[in-house]
């Protein structure tokens, strides 16, 4: 049985709109770092600190989030996440000391992790499998719209108010989109549109099931795109700034072309496994153009400013067409056991444990060895990623059929 397809298509435009929301309160320090580094005259290390905990607190958030969106009202749980959220950055924007900045974007991390699971649940039970296919490509591409809002408003803001004002925009926002999502919700999203075959089995529990299904490699795989998907994004106004001298505002919007390209990542990688049907394998063909593209920009690095935007649009590109395989369409095959949310979360958190990686990594290992020493450590990580999808492969097929 189909939800009605007026009904399922406001699903998905709520649920975009949602995740369109946590991108712009989550990414904006971020995207404001270099502008933070600059104003307050600190190190990148010392800077990233904030991102790397906030990377940390939602994957931890993840575990815990998860199995409660699988035991109470998904849309409740994201309520409580979107309003923490939204406060979080209005208070960051009140003080200057790093410190307290930190702490606050760990907090924040935490909340944002109250959202993925639940919304991922409600795709699963409310929407047949086209429609959650259709909707897991359309929420990534909101994300992508989010990430360039944030690399688009953030110079903005630092130009007429400083880096304060990209916290007080995005929070006023979130707060709004709040109640848009309190109100429909309750309209939209009640109980089961979909009835759905459980099976209930002491011995397929998520953590079993994850052994079973050959999914230990594919956790590695998720936290290496995780890195090198958030890591890229989070330093490459660094880089750009650091090799090409275009200063602070100009390095943060060049990043803005980021998610541009991965909206067209995004539908190529779904278009792509349409025809492969196998979410692994295609995973392994994208590792392979970041591959390639990751040792053109090690030999020309500093070179050519467009060739090195370039290049890193193509290896992010990638790593979010293998983020919409990976963490979006892998855990729906767990929802016939009733932990979509669960499994969602514990995939989630393999990405982010990656992100937080990354931001201090690429920060440490940029400052003490040079980005080109950190670009080497990006080919060997998508090449790790690659093995790691070769190698769960048979397990996750006999699993998944």
């Amino acid at each position: 049985m189909h939800p009605p397809y007026s009904k399922a298509k406001k699903i998905i435009a709520l649920c975009c709109l949602l995740y369109f929301t946590s991108y712009i309160t989550r990414l904006n320090y971020v995207a404001a770092l270099s502008e933070i580094i600059r104003s307050m005259g600190i190190t990148k290390s010392m800077a990233s600190l904030a991102v790397t905990g906030s990377f940390f607190t939602y994957a931890l958030g993840q575990l815990i989030s998860g199995p409660l969106g699988d035991h109470m009202p998904p849309e409740k749980c994201i309520f409580a996440g979107i309003t923490a959220t939204s406060v979080t950055n209005l208070i960051i924007a009140t003080t200057g000391n790093i410190t307290i900045m930190t702490f606050l974007w760990c907090l924040n991390g935490f909340f944002q992790a109250m959202l993925w699971p639940p919304l991922v649940r409600i795709m699963a039970e409310n929407l047949s499998e086209k429609d959650f296919q259709v909707a897991s490509i359309r929420v990534n591409a909101a994300a992508a719209v989010g990430t360039i809002v944030v690399y688009l408003l953030v110079p903005i803001c630092i130009q007429l108010g400083g880096w304060r004002l990209a916290f007080i925009i995005p929070g006023i926002f979130g707060l709004a989109i709040d109640g848009i999502w309190h109100h429909f919700s309750r309209l939209l999203i009640h109980g089961k549109i979909i009835e759905k075959q459980i099976i209930k089995s002491t011995s397929k529990q998520p953590l079993h099931l994850i052994f079973i299904s050959g999914s230990i490699p594919i956790l590695w795989a998720i936290m290496l795109q995780g890195t090198l998907k958030d890591g890229l994004t989070t330093w490459m106004p660094s880089y750009i700034n650091d090799i090409y001298h275009l200063g602070t505002a100009v390095s943060i919007l060049t990043t803005a072309i980021l998610p541009l390209f991965s909206i067209f990542s995004i539908s190529l990688a779904s278009t792509l496994n349409d025809h492969i049907k196998d979410e692994l394998i295609t995973s392994v063909i994208l590792f392979i153009p970041a591959i390639i593209s990751i040792g053109i920009l090690r030999i020309f690095f500093s070179d050519n400013a467009v060739l090195s935007i370039a290049l890193m649009t193509i290896i992010t590109g990638c790593m979010h067409g293998i983020n919409l395989l990976l963490v979006c369409r892998l855990p729906a095959y767990f929802e016939k056991y009733g932990c979509v949310s669960t499994v969602s979360g514990i995939f989630n958190t393999f990405t982010y444990i990656g992100s937080a990686l990354a931001t201090f990594g690429i920060a440490a290992i940029s400052e003490n060895f040079g980005w080109h020493i950190t670009i080497l450590s990006w080919g060997l990580i998508a090449l790790t990623g690659l093995f790691c999808c070769i190698l769960s492969r048979k397990k996750w097929y006999a699993f998944s059929r």
